[in-house]
């Protein structure tokens, strides 16, 4: 039972961690930042772009975003040796 909850403070301690990672992504002028935690921190939009190229631009930026700070993490994760196994 100890372990466990040593297991769960572990982690707890990577997810603030993971909070102040962030990642900034962008495609066609509109950019994204995200946080570690997948919070979407800013998105600055390019006016000059039409409706239909905003929201392409946009989805892709923020698909790009996640999958980059997934990456960030998991190099992290794997680099500190901190995968703990709660299950």
């Amino acid at each position: 039972m100890f372990e466990k909850i040593k297991q769960l403070h572990q982690l707890k301690k990577m997810q603030d961690e993971f909070k102040k990672e962030s990642v900034t992504v962008e495609n066609q002028g509109t950019q994204v930042t995200m946080n570690g935690n997948f919070e979407v921190m800013d998105i600055k939009l390019n006016v000059a772009l039409g409706q239909h190229e905003q929201q392409n631009a946009l989805k892709q930026a923020l698909n790009e975003a996640r999958e980059t700070i997934q990456k960030k993490l998991a190099e992290k994760m794997m680099q500190s040796g901190n995968m703990p196994n709660i299950f």
